[in-house]
């Protein structure tokens, strides 16, 4: 089997996560490629919970809705997802908690309640039992499941083998799994990319208010700060937040908060202050489905226009929505760069299928960030804080400094930062500021900002942002169809979506959302769209849930060269 998916399923508190990571790490070790997606409720213990960690010979970032495997704790998991199942038998159940009916009798059935009491381990282990007989059915050597849980699981390791080896013991070989003659790639979650991208660019502090789906950023750099240069804070809201985050700017600090909809929503007079304050900042947004908290554990893509039109008053911001772990930490590091270079908020889009979402990371294939150091004041005259200059980004220095009074105004202000009503020193102010966002503008034209996948002859093209990337990817390759993933959403790259479209006849977006955002942001610039696939139940698309909704269109796609 060199392309497969196996699903493991429980309820909230039975390690599912854990042991979905555990199995990727297994299947990791065969050299196959790997995408995890996770689907959890917003409680902490009763709620089903499940995880589909597909395996193929090739990179991967999607998910099928069919499986070949289904691991079940309990009950609710094979009511739930036997229909997913591609051949009966291929399941593997605790056989104290799953009843199986007399004609379906099949799959194997662990009494794992009896091995957890002869082993005295606790119930939590019940998962390394089913790891280690789904080791077996699908012929994976004990010496890989051994080696694998003494890297990974940490507390009790000799334990939980034991339980796992009672349950590789107790199981037969339903299939055999090859391994792949090809190197092992690391396991990463897009999260996790994210934080690796900041600290790459330099970052200085992290600061968050833990919110779904960006809460591991916050919990993966305190573990990272360890080793780092880092400080990671956790302050009493959101609010405070965003201004411990200025304020690490306003001594010279490279600083990052991370959030999702409900938070941002706190933070948006603090952005604004950055706008007017020319305070570099970067904000991971996190988006999940609304309005309010709508699902707190699920995903979306609805808050691109709220992120590029969040605080009072115009200012430039620099927006990128990756689509993967290689550009999460590279857009990542761009946008921390970007952010100091020009003094403005710089904004992350992620949602949960990317942050949460677990892939093969290949960091040889990611080219270098070309890092500008911030202009610094050259010690000469009296120090302007808010300097008029031909890009509009004004020399800086930090405190303490002797030779210069360093003001910080949210009011309108002059070039030193004293507050003015003036007209034209408004005007000029306002202009100065806007300046910085034409010169961001024309760099990023050189940047790929817009990426083509696919068949480049195709006069069809999958349109799609963010995490929508993987799964469009895989069906246009299937499909013969390009694909145009644009990455920066803000300034908007019209030069580069018009070189992409050259040729196309038709073009259909891909969103997550129930109204077509980047559909509605196109508009604005005279791009059309001719269909749409939207989801918006807070659940990813899978790889053939799309190509069937892409053959339900007024036009199928099956119609179109």
């Amino acid at each position: 089997m060199k392309e497969f998916s196996i699903l493991i399923g429980g309820k909230a508190g039975d390690g599912i996560d854990k042991a979905g990571m555990v199995i990727a790490r297994i299947l990791n070790r065969l050299g196959l490629r790997l995408y995890v997606y996770r689907d959890y409720p917003s409680v902490i213990r009763g709620g089903h919970t499940f995880s589909i960690i597909r395996a193929s010979s090739g990179r991967i970032a999607s998910h099928l809705s069919k499986v070949d495997f289904i691991l079940a704790l309990n009950q609710e998991t094979l009511s739930l997802h036997r229909n997913r199942l591609k051949k009966d038998c291929l399941f593997i159940y605790d056989s104290d908690q799953v009843k199986i009916d007399p004609p379906l009798a099949c799959g194997i059935g662990l009494p794992i309640k009896d091995m957890l009491k002869e082993e005295n381990a606790p119930v939590v282990m019940r998962n390394s039992c089913v790891i280690g007989g789904f080791c077996r059915a699908s012929g994976i050597g004990w010496e890989i499941l051994e080696d694998v849980f003494r890297k990974n699981v940490a507390r009790e390791t000799d334990l939980n083998l034991k339980v796992a080896r009672r349950g590789f013991d107790a199981a037969n070989e339903l299939v055999k799994i090859e391994p792949l003659n090809q190197a092992a790639l690391p396991l990463i979650t897009g999260n996790e990319a994210v934080g690796l991208g900041l600290i790459k660019g330099g970052l200085d502090a992290y600061i968050a208010y833990p919110m779904t789906p960006s809460s591991p950023i916050l919990h993966f750099l305190a573990d990272a700060a360890e080793g780092l240069p880092l400080n990671v804070i956790h302050p009493e809201n959101e609010i405070g937040v965003i201004l411990m985050a200025l304020g690490f700017a306003y001594m010279g600090k490279k600083a990052a908060v991370g959030t999702s909809g409900g938070g941002f929503c706190l933070m948006t007079e603090g952005v604004s202050l950055a706008g007017m304050a020319e305070m570099p900042v970067v904000i991971v947004m996190g988006q999940r489905p609304g309005p309010s908290t709508g699902l707190p554990t699920y995903s979306s893509q609805t808050d691109l226009h709220f992120v590029l039109n969040a605080g009072q008053g115009e200012f430039p911001r620099f927006i990128a929505a990756p689509g993967d772990a290689e550009e999460a930490y590279y857009w990542s590091h761009v946008a921390l760069n970007m952010a100091w270079k020009y003094q403005i908020p710089s904004f992350i889009l992620t949602d949960k299928n990317l942050g949460e979402g677990t892939f093969n990371f290949d960091i040889s294939s990611i080219k270098e960030v070309v890092e500008t150091k911030p202009l610094a004041w050259n010690r000469q005259g009296q120090y302007k804080r808010y300097l008029d200059t031909d890009t509009g980004v004004s020399p800086l220095t930090f405190a303490p400094e002797k030779d210069a009074i360093i003001k910080v105004n949210s009011y309108e202000h002059d070039e030193f930062g004293i507050t003015t009503e003036d007209p034209a020193k408004t005007v000029q102010m306002q202009d100065k500021r806007l300046r910085k966002g034409i010169y961001l503008a024309e760099e990023l034209e050189g940047m790929r900002p817009v990426n083509i996948y696919g068949n480049r002859d195709s006069e069809t093209a999958l349109l799609c942002w963010g995490s929508n990337k993987g799964v469009c990817v895989e069906a246009a390759a299937k499909l013969g169809l390009k694909v145009i993933h644009p990455i920066v959403l803000w300034p908007f790259p019209v030069k580069q979506l018009q070189a992409s479209l050259r040729g196309v006849k038709k073009v259909i977006a891909i969103e997550n959302n129930a109204t077509g955002q980047l559909v509605t942001l196109m508009n604005r610039f005279g791009f059309k769209v001719d269909e749409m696939v939207l989801k918006y139940d807070g659940r990813p698309l899978s790889l053939d849930e799309l190509e069937r909704r892409l053959e339900t269109l007024s036009n199928p796609i099956g119609k179109v060269s």
